[in-house]
């Protein structure tokens, strides 16, 4: 515009020198100029200053965006470190639950008797694994995927699985079935996270035991051997429960992360519970979560993943008790009395010496005064904790010399926690509940 008036004004003042127009008509010329550029500048400002209020605006929107995004942020960890504590003083009396049922399992019982503490025992595995999907489920909503693939016998860690729901289905009258289905019946393992396949089937089996009030839930799991030596397992939950409208299952798959709307939803308190996620975790294994419903007749999930086989071969091991031919004394710092009576018999039963203290202080005092072979150390004591309890011990000239392993025990088992132990120089970590295995399988990799 300014470029314009410039040329303008010149042309004008050309004209009037050369003397083809005349005064006035110059004069006229100049005042409509003056005219027209005081009306742009007028518009040029008005919009400058609507540019300004527009931009102050957008700013104090994206601040305040920041603000929420920062609460948000905030919230979430502090979700998360409720579910950890809620996890730990759950996992906590359960570990010992079921370290007192496994020792009366030991006792001359009847057959009677057997059932019954069998059903403790399963009902007790199960609020773990209520527990364990709670918290397994906060670590992926807060995006923290990572496979963790190891040789594993599946079908066996299913059996296990399966079992509990059996018992959980029989309490509500419902029939509970289960199928393995294989070309091929050969002793090997598979490369696979059998956590998380195990984590997304107890999603689906909760749903569908929830959502059925009569009939039978039905688990399959169809495999089969690829000619390159993969192995693809299909994976099935089927239920005679209340179904789903076509238009229902159309929302669910299309909004996973709201099911909310749900008529199930509204029906069923709590329902869906872990179907996104269920959607998530199966999608990072490479496959689909998939359904088919129909009202008032059942619904079928089911998702296929795809598998190595492994050189591994699964061989029948009869082990021998105890598992330690010298003894070990061992130092177990672990401050609840009822835990102790449970470590105290799983170790014993091993051919292992235990020595107790309850406290990371007590622990580090009594390291320099006694000689020990392995330490079992609990994260969270009164007074001195596992983690400054073990950076004391390793600073000591003792440990400098034996270099004594020691390995945590902890309920709160979230990958943070294992990741802080490592850092720490714990050599190894044992969850609880303490599965016998894997404390036999600790035992010996240091009794060496």
């Amino acid at each position: 515009m300014i470029f314009l008036s410039i040329v303008s004004i010149l042309s004008i003042g050309f004209l009037f020198l050369e003397k083809k127009i005349y005064t006035d008509c110059a004069a006229g010329f100049l005042f409509v100029l003056a005219v027209l550029q005081v009306f742009g500048l007028q518009y040029f400002f008005k919009n400058q200053l609507k540019n300004d209020v527009v931009r102050a605006n957008l700013k104090l929107r994206i601040d305040e965006l920041k603000r929420n995004l920062e609460t948000a942020e905030i919230v979430a960890d502090q979700k998360s470190i409720y579910l950890a504590n809620m996890s730990y003083e759950i996992r906590t009396p359960l570990s010992t639950v079921l370290g007192m049922l496994n020792m009366l399992k030991q006792a001359d019982l009847d057959t009677d008797q057997m059932a019954e503490v069998e059903i403790a025992e399963y009902s007790s595995l199960h609020i773990l694994q209520l527990v364990n999907m709670i918290a397994d489920n906060a670590l992926v909503e807060r995006g923290n995927l990572k496979l963790n693939l190891k040789s594993v016998d599946l079908k066996a860690d299913l059996l296990k699985l399966f079992k509990v729901f059996e018992y959980q289905a029989l309490e509500k009258g419902l029939g509970f079935e289960y199928k393995f289905l294989s070309e091929e019946k050969g002793k090997f393992l598979v490369l696979a996270d059998s956590s998380k396949i195990q984590q997304v089937l107890i999603n689906l089996i909760n749903n569908a035991i929830k959502f059925t009030n009569s009939g039978t839930v039905s688990v399959i799991v169809d495999q089969t051997i690829a000619d390159n030596d993969d192995l693809f397992l299909t994976f099935y939950v089927k239920d005679t429960g209340v179904g789903m409208r076509p238009d229902e299952v159309h929302y669910i798959f299309n909004n996973h992360d709201d099911v909310s709307q749900s008529v199930l939803y509204r029906d069923y308190r709590g329902g869906g519970m872990g179907l996104s996620i269920s959607h998530q975790l199966v999608e990072f294994m490479g496959g689909e979560l998939q359904l088919e419903s129909k009202e008032n007749e059942g619904s079928a999930f089911y998702f296929g993943l795809q598998l190595k086989k492994t050189l591994n071969v699964k061989t029948d091991v009869i082990e021998s008790k105890p598992v330690l031919r010298n003894k070990l004394d061992v130092l177990v710092a672990e401050d609840s009395r009822t835990n102790q009576k449970v470590i105290k018999a799983l170790l014993e039963k091993q051919g292992a010496d235990c020595t107790f203290v309850k406290n990371g202080l007590e622990a580090v005092e009594l390291y320099k005064i006694l000689d020990f072979d392995l330490i079992f150390m609990d994260i969270y004591m009164p007074d001195m904790d596992g983690y400054e309890a073990t950076k004391l011990i390793k600073e000591t000239n003792k440990y400098i010399t034996n270099k004594t392993p020691i390995i945590a025990v902890s309920a709160s088992a979230f990958e943070e926690d294992i990741i802080r132990a490592k850092e720490s120089g714990i050599d190894d970590f044992l969850a609880k509940p303490i599965e016998i295995s894997k404390l036999k399988a600790l035992l010996i990799k240091y009794s060496k």
